[in-house]
């Protein structure tokens, strides 16, 4: 989704939120718990020890292209 070559823009959950307030603290977790697997593959979040750093513009184009259409497998 991005160019390995450019820096990551690394925000945590709380800035994320603070920053884009449509997405809510709560509903950002739950959606990182459900979709961890594809959003490390997507390189839009990572974790330094326990904390979730979200890579903004990878997890924002992955958002777009619908990555969290559905976030617990219902349809």
């Amino acid at each position: 989704m991005t160019n390995a070559t450019e820096t990551p823009q690394y925000v945590t959950v709380k800035q994320f939120t603070e920053k884009h307030p449509a997405f809510s603290i709560g509903g950002l977790r739950s959606a990182i718990f459900w979709k961890r697997n594809e959003l490390e593959k997507a390189h839009a979040v990572t974790q330094l020890g326990r904390r979730v750093l979200i890579d903004e513009p990878v997890f924002l184009a992955f958002v777009q292209s619908g990555g969290l259409r559905s976030v617990r497998g219902a349809a």
